[in-house]
């Protein structure tokens, strides 16, 4: 069979479904079902609007988080440890036994690292001379 390889720099929803439902679908006969749920935490501002907060997941018994934001201004609160603690306390109700991340923040690095996470994997440098590193706490 011939192929046509085509580089570009635009990912549309059809391509992406091109290749994600198949992928999807060989690890699931592969590997069965992953029993992916999302996890949100929002973290809310005196008026009710979302001004940060926890996006991850769980799946095949562990807690991805994807994302956390804390505003600036409310930094070296203890929020971050908070979100994570929360996140940390659901993904052990769904049957976790430990969780994700990786951050190229140095300042999110000390913070996951004071919570109980340790780096298990980096590179780099990135273009602007940090490193992504990648971080597990096993519950």
């Amino acid at each position: 069979m011939a192929f046509d390889l085509v580089v570009s720099d635009i990912v549309t929803p059809d391509l992406e479904e091109a290749i994600r439902k198949p992928l999807l679908d060989y690890n699931t006969a592969r590997f069965g079902d992953s029993g992916k749920r999302d996890l949100a935490i929002c973290l809310r501002s005196e008026n009710g609007t979302v001004v940060g907060g926890l996006i991850g997941w769980t799946a095949r018994d562990w807690l991805y988080v994807q994302l956390l934001y804390i505003p600036e201004e409310n930094r070296g609160h203890g929020l971050a440890g908070r979100l994570l603690s929360m996140a940390e306390k659901e993904a052990k109700v769904r049957g976790c036994v430990g969780s994700y991340l990786d951050t190229m923040n140095p300042d999110a690095l000390q913070t996951y690292l004071k919570y109980g996470y340790r780096v298990i994997g980096k590179n780099g440098p990135m273009s602007g001379g940090q490193f992504i590193h990648w971080l597990n706490k096993v519950f």
